[in-house]
């Protein structure tokens, strides 16, 4: 079996690995993307095993698609756990590629949990969505703030039809009217586009009995219960409930010395869909 410590970046990645059968080892630096597909794949064309250990991080989509298209084994390791494992103060590829390869060897590499192909492609379905929605937001402030220049005040019955007309109708300086018909075309287009995705989102809830009881409590809708469930993933590799809430940086961060106390509202998780499921439900049921 071949195993591979792989200190990746987003224009090359440094590898080091062995052999466990001949315990050769030898270290390369391979070029994104065409000089690591050559490589990779002509260790599957010698029919060897293959293990492949590298810390999470981002823009590597299409190098774990490879390796699973190869029937590789991929081990994604948390990176600030590896961090605390490295001793030395010099901090180079190729010592980053050797720890991650030392780890492996010695079964102490920090695996984490990935979600699969097709858990983050329905990811995506919620996040293209939300970010639609953000967008149809930023245009409908605007908007709302040259009404309210021009003394209309009407909230929510701005957008109806009546609304908008008396929107229209309001007399402008010539790059002003200019800017409210530009930001009224911009308000048109992605409605239709978060309908479609809605009745998308809808059809996938149907299908998953997970969502479909998290919805029965008060206050979920469709969109945060399946972003719940796809952030989460797999249940049973949290020990409580607590470790969930943290996870999904549901817990206040405090900061705490003699008699000064400080509390802040959520932890910076960098989970990006459990910050969806947590303030998103205003955009799912409001849209």
């Amino acid at each position: 079996m071949l195993i591979i410590g792989c200190d990746y970046h987003p224009s090359f990645q440094q590898i080091a690995l062995v052999d466990t059968g001949t315990g050769e080892l030898s270290e390369r630096r391979l070029l994104h993307r065409e000089e690591a597909e050559q490589f990779y794949r002509e260790l599957q064309e010698q029919g060897l095993k293959v293990r492949v250990g590298m810390e999470s991080s981002g823009h590597a989509r299409w190098f774990e698609r490879l390796l699973r298209d190869l029937q590789f084994e991929l081990w994604i390791g948390d990176a600030a756990e590896i961090c605390t494992k490295r001793v030395r103060k010099q901090k180079t590829d190729r010592q980053d590629a050797q720890l991650l390869l030392r780890l492996l060897l010695e079964d102490r590499f920090p695996r984490i949990w990935v979600p699969d192909a097709a858990n983050r492609d329905l990811r995506q379905l919620l996040w293209h969505r939300h970010r639609l929605v953000q967008m149809r937001t930023r245009v409908m402030n605007q908007l709302h703030v040259v009404a309210l220049n021009e003394g209309l005040r009407r909230k929510k019955a701005l957008w109806r039809p009546a609304g908008r007309k008396e929107l229209e109708s309001i007399m402008l300086a010539p790059w002003a009217t200019r800017r409210r018909q530009d930001l009224l075309d911009l308000l048109d287009q992605p409605t239709p586009k978060i309908q479609e995705l809605t009745r998308a989102l809808e059809e996938e809830v149907e299908k998953r009995p997970v969502t479909r009881r998290l919805m029965t409590h008060p206050g979920v809708g469709p969109l945060t219960a399946l972003a719940f469930e796809l952030v989460i993933g797999t249940p049973e590799r949290f020990h409580c409930g607590k470790q969930i809430a943290s996870y999904e940086g549901l817990v206040p961060t405090e900061e705490s010395s003699g008699d000064s106390s400080s509390t802040r509202t959520h932890q910076q998780t960098g989970q990006r869909a459990a910050a969806l499921s947590a303030g998103g439900s205003g955009a799912g049921h409001g849209t």
